[in-house]
């Protein structure tokens, strides 16, 4: 039996993108007119779209696959500068995610699933398994907390196993033709997060996030900023604090360049604030992403999630992750059994390159912390809003 709701999303140019949609069903979906579809209330959006309140829709697109090359949205450089960086190997594109040139874990499996495509594009006339195992092993190994990598990981590898023995051609047209699937999937789930979560929004609300959850941490549009997008798609009035996230400043880099751009009324704060505001009544709920999502609802997010979901708790307001269901892993039966990655300490000890503690002082840089299933009052995933029982989440 196929899902209940399927998500499909026209871009202004005819293109169609979905999501929870049976493999049997694709071409059915790919023949239909745009027209037809909008004609059956599938909403138009891409780039230039306008929502209700006419402001112009900010579309990002953090990673492409292009001519054989990875093609990032220098994340460090923002918001100062937008470059962008192209890369052919898979060794390029590792060093490119341990360095959060490109960061979040959907946008991480992406541009891992783009950077196997790129290498075997690139690998001449070199024996194509020994390099496609080198380079899955590369990627796996770059960031060990979000389980969206070696989800799109092993969706290559499945595709490799299923086209090897063939020419070479048609091995490297499979793997870009599935690295660019996983990134029109990624962009499709977003939108159904958005509106799974958007209804959860009232009108006149103030969203609390933290780190960036946006498009630049996905394929495009974004998790929990994805929930705000659809909250004010759907006309409702929508302001967000966005909390600082020390020490790599993601949202007072990234989050508050993405909305201010889009129009939002967005406040920035200190991490340390955030207590504060909700004691005040100044929050209405707290939306934020994941990158990994144990079996149970443990919640593996950027450093600083758990403390905001306990003040969130202490003060009686409704804390809402929002992820993709690549970012679930039912291997992993709890948080406990989460890696989480320790990042260089220079992060801790330096702002902007500046050395601001004293020398010698040790530091520890843990870049994700976990949140127990029983703080979080849902998980939106574009399946839907799961809400836990007695013993956790079930999925």
């Amino acid at each position: 039996m196929g899902p209940a709701e399927i998500t499909v999303f026209v871009d202004p140019d005819g293109e169609v993108t979905f999501s929870d949609l049976p493999e049997d069903l694709v071409e059915v979906v790919r023949s239909l007119d745009p027209e037809t579809l909008l004609a059956r209330g599938v909403a138009a959006g891409g780039q230039g779209a306008e929502d209700p309140g006419g402001v112009e829709a900010f579309d990002v697109r953090p990673v492409a696959l292009d001519h054989g090359e990875v093609v990032l949205l220098d994340q460090r450089k923002l918001p100062g500068e937008e470059v962008y960086v192209r890369l052919r190997t898979a060794e390029e594109v590792a060093g490119a995610i341990r360095d959060m040139v490109v960061r979040g874990a959907p946008a991480i499996g992406i541009t891992a699933a783009m950077g196997i495509a790129a290498d075997i594009e690139n690998a001449g006339g070199e024996d194509l398994a020994a390099r496609f195992e080198a380079a899955d092993r590369v990627l796996r190994e770059a960031r060990p907390t979000a389980v969206n990598l070696a989800w799109a990981v092993d969706r290559m590898a499945r595709v490799f196993e299923g086209v090897r023995g063939r020419d070479a051609g048609a091995i490297r047209e499979a793997l870009r033709s599935e690295a660019e699937r996983i990134l029109d999937e990624d962009i499709a789930m977003n939108r159904a997060i958005g509106r799974h979560g958007a209804d959860l929004i009232p009108d006149g609300a103030t969203v609390m996030t933290h780190c960036n959850a946006g498009a630049l941490a996905t394929g495009g549009y974004g998790t929990a900023l994805g929930v705000v997008r659809a909250a004010r798609e759907a006309g409702r009035r929508v302001r967000v604090v966005a909390c600082e996230t020390r020490p790599y400043l993601q949202g007072a880099r990234l989050t508050a360049w993405e909305l201010v751009r889009e129009g939002f009324e967005v406040t920035l704060i200190t991490d340390s604030a955030a207590g504060s505001l909700m004691a005040s009544g100044e929050v209405t709920c707290v939306v934020v992403g994941a990158d990994r999502i144990a079996a149970n609802g443990d919640v593996a997010n950027k450093v600083g999630t758990y403390t905001h979901a306990v003040l969130a708790h202490r003060h009686g307001l409704p804390f809402y992750v929002a992820a993709p269901s690549s970012t679930l892993d039912p291997a992993t039966p709890d948080g406990s059994h989460i890696p989480v990655e320790e990042r260089p300490p220079d992060e801790v000890t330096s702002c902007g390159g500046t050395r601001v503690a004293a020398e010698g002082v040790r530091v520890r840089n843990p870049a994700f912390d976990v949140t127990p299933w029983s703080l979080v009052t849902a998980i939106i995933t574009e399946r839907g809003v799961h809400r836990p029982g007695p013993e956790g989440y079930r999925f």
